[in-house]
């Protein structure tokens, strides 16, 4: 996206990659390839249309240098400190809509991101995110106005005495949130945590 103001070009997509992968040996998940190609690759390529991303997780995570990378503070706190560590250095960087996805999300694809984007600029709510079958909201594949978030990292904060360790439930789940359906397979929000998980991935990407 581009500041019409400033003529800048600002962040469109936050994109989590500083799991630890506990169920895959402890390897970096979002670099683990998924037919043929690594998870966070795909899922940069589906958000790279709403606006550049930043990427959050070791500087290696991703294979350009291109797109930039940062780490939370403190190293391993979780998805929450990793969203304020962002809001923290790039503020005023990061477009008025920002979409907010974990980097082992190999089935992502450009149209989902913009139904979520579309849903939150159409409609009179903080964000947007996927819902599964059963009603679960999918909170790391979500899109959510920048003012919003800020707000709420500054409650939630000043809640807690730090965001170390906080659940994104905590962060997002007081905000006005519309969820969003998607039929058919596969789907957009699903994650690989296994080995299993991965094959079930590329079983839905080989069809």
């Amino acid at each position: 996206m581009i500041d019409l103001v400033h003529g800048a070009t600002l962040f469109g997509a936050i994109v989590l990659a500083g799991g630890r992968a506990r169920r895959m040996g402890g390897v970096r998940k979002p670099t683990r390839p998924v037919a043929g190609v690594p998870m966070i690759e795909r899922v940069l390529a589906a958000v790279v249309p709403v606006g550049p991303p930043i990427v959050v997780g070791p500087a290696d995570v991703v294979a350009s240098v291109t797109v930039p990378t940062m780490e939370e503070t403190p190293p391993g706190g979780g998805p929450v400190a990793a969203i304020a560590a962002v809001f923290d250095a790039h503020r005023t960087a990061l477009a008025d809509v920002v979409v907010i996805v974990a980097g082992d999300l190999p089935l992502l694809t450009v149209a989902a991101v913009r139904d979520l984007t579309a849903t939150v600029r159409h409609g009179r709510v903080d964000g947007a995110v996927f819902v599964d079958r059963d009603g679960r909201r999918q909170w790391l594949c979500g899109a959510w106005w920048s003012a919003s978030i800020a707000g709420s990292l500054a409650t939630l904060a000043a809640a807690r005495g730090g965001l170390a360790g906080a659940a994104l439930r905590d962060l997002l789940g007081s905000l006005a949130v519309a969820d969003v359906s998607h039929e058919g397979e596969p789907p957009p929000w699903f994650d690989c945590d296994t080995d299993d998980d991965i094959r079930r991935a590329e079983e839905w990407l080989t069809r």
